[in-house]
């Protein structure tokens, strides 16, 4: 009887034990789902929201909701974004307070043929990206599959596209692992901007002949995703630019008054910032229909005032062996004529600085008919970063010159172009002198009470030797003008990073909670080693099929052991 109710409660403390093991497991659980407690255990962080990007989030007054167009049948790399977008927009979730919902879309998951090209058209409307894919059917052949890397941003009834896709590299893992490190700067700039209280407008300055307003017409339209964008004179008032964060200053072709270039100096000094795209040589495209042109130097009177800067643009161009490739009309076989491709030096591919945030995982940019760029003072109080460059293998030459579509049939001689890097857009960062320092400025200004600051807030500028890169080709029909996207060839669908490039340019200059320093995150790419998956595959599928097995085989035996032993015991 003894021994009985010995057993009795020896197994009633068992029970006990293993229901407050359960109700302590419960309550740990349900305590920890209340708890936001998150760590990121790889060696980049990847997994780690930056401080500006917190701040952001935590801040947002109203739900932002977000469709994902990357879903259905899509190649592996393509899933590795797609698994990176959603643990991405998760951590959004999370830091925001639920404020931020998404949803992934398989845009080409209708079977109505109709439907689904009536949604492309609509996806590529509101500024999303097509990709042609190739994928294999059933029956061992191939069709063309359409997705759209990307994703639309819907806040407030405002709908602003994302494009994921870096396309800066030709290596596809390359591609998607840039195109990963930019996740976190392409979302958050997009929330930031819609959801901040004031927008930043931006000025495009006119009356000096100045690239017209249908050329420029594809970056106003992309700079409008960030930005408010107006267009007028200055009309040597000064005052009239303090309410922009900043103001462009594209491709003037006639000379600056004193009167402006006051206007334009107390705005730096006012701690205004400004993007130059300036030529020094005119050169006439059109006129190359005709076969030959002319490059003329065209002073435009800011060349004393960029000099104050810190900057000098060289009146010549620049020719390179890295270049664009035009199409020829000529004969062959001796009567009959062919379009073949050509370089032509007049056309440099520009090289981006690696390691700034403007220039990081962008593409080439497409120059024509390019100046240079010299720094010029010792001022430590101004910082200054070459952003575009030429390549190994250019040189120059000086106006007057005559530019002939022949030179284009010529083999041009490497040894020949010896000045290489020669640095095409500079960025200036830091305290600036006034071009009017010691200077009479009465007879400028209306204003009699006008006081001259002869030393500017910390701020920024950036001044770009080719006013082309700004200029978006136009199609025209009759009386119908439509401006073509910026930096792309028009032959062969290549897209150059002319629109990414001025984009950052502008969100860098006006950016004052550190957002563009998140295009310098880098991520390191873990590729598994090709030689060791052939020779040792057979190997690692046993190891994958049978370790969790023997695993859980192992894990029942030591369970079956210890609970015998337990209950021998008594």
């Amino acid at each position: 009887m003894i021994e009985t109710t010995g057993n009795k409660s020896i197994k009633l403390k068992y029970w006990l034990q293993f229901l407050t093991l359960v109700a302590g497991i419960i309550l740990v659980t349900s305590a920890s789902s209340f708890l936001r407690l998150r760590y990121d255990l790889t060696e980049d962080k990847r997994f780690t929201l930056s401080g500006p990007t917190l701040q952001v989030l935590k801040h947002l007054k109203n739900d932002i909701y977000i469709q994902v167009y990357l879903d259905g049948e899509i190649p592996i790399p393509l899933k590795r974004l797609k698994r990176s977008v959603g643990e991405m927009l998760d951590e959004f979730r999370i830091a925001s307070g639920r404020k931020i919902d998404f949803e992934f879309i398989n845009p080409s998951g209708g079977k109505d043929v109709k439907q689904r090209e009536t949604l492309y058209q609509t996806l590529v409307n509101k500024g999303l990206s097509p990709v042609n894919l190739q994928a294999g059917d059933v029956e061992g052949g191939s069709t063309q599959k359409i997705i759209f890397p990307g994703m639309i941003v819907n806040y407030n009834g405002i709908e602003v596209p994302v494009n994921f896709l870096n396309n800066s590299t030709p290596s596809y893992e390359q591609n998607i692992l840039r195109s990963v490190e930019g996740l976190e700067y392409e979302m958050i700039q997009t929330i930031a901007s819609l959801s901040s209280d004031s927008i930043n407008k931006v000025a495009f300055i006119e009356g000096h002949g100045e690239i017209p307003e249908i050329e420029t017409a594809d970056i106003t339209m992309n700079l409008a995703r960030f930005f408010t964008i107006d267009r007028g004179s200055i009309g040597g008032k000064p005052g009239i630019l303090d309410k922009y964060a900043a103001v462009v200053i594209a491709g003037p072709e006639k000379a600056f008054s004193e009167s402006d270039k006051l206007v334009l100096d107390q705005y730096i000094m006012n701690g205004g910032k400004v993007l130059w795209l300036i030529d020094e040589v005119a050169v006439n495209s059109d006129s190359l229909t005709s076969g030959e042109t002319v490059g003329i130097y065209r002073p435009l009177n800011i060349e004393d005032q960029l000099f104050r800067y810190g900057v000098r643009i060289n009146p010549a161009i620049v020719q390179d062996l890295e270049c664009v490739k035009i199409r020829l009309m000529v004969m062959s076989s001796g009567y009959r004529q062919q379009v073949v491709p050509a370089p032509w030096v007049y056309y440099p591919l520009l090289k981006p600085t690696a390691n700034h945030p403007i220039t990081r995982n962008l593409n080439r940019v497409k120059g024509e008919f390019v100046n240079f760029i010299d720094t010029v003072g010792l001022d430590p109080a101004i910082r200054k970063i070459t952003l575009l460059s030429t390549s190994a293998f250019s040189r120059t030459i000086s106006p007057p010159v005559i530019i002939s579509l022949k030179e284009a049939e010529l083999t041009p001689v490497e040894k020949d172009y010896n000045k290489p890097n020669l640095p095409v857009a500079v960025l200036l960062d830091g305290i600036f002198p006034s071009a009017f320092k010691n200077r009479m400025v009465t007879n400028l200004t209306d204003n009699k009470n006008f006081k001259i600051k002869t030393e500017s807030k910390e701020t920024r500028m950036i001044v770009i030797a080719d006013a082309d890169i700004i200029r978006n080709a136009v199609k025209r029909v009759g009386l119908n003008e439509t401006p073509l996207p910026l930096g792309q060839d028009k032959y062969t669908g290549q897209v150059y990073g002319n629109r990414d490039f001025l984009i950052n340019c502008l969100n860098w200059l006006v950016d004052k909670n550190g957002i563009m320093e998140l295009r310098s995150r880098e991520l390191k790419l873990r590729l598994l080693n090709t030689k060791m998956i052939k020779t040792e595959k057979t190997k690692w599928q046993i190891i994958n099929i049978s370790g969790p097995i023997l695993i859980v085989i192992l894990a029942g035996l030591l369970y079956n052991y210890f609970r015998r032993r337990n209950y021998t015991r008594y």
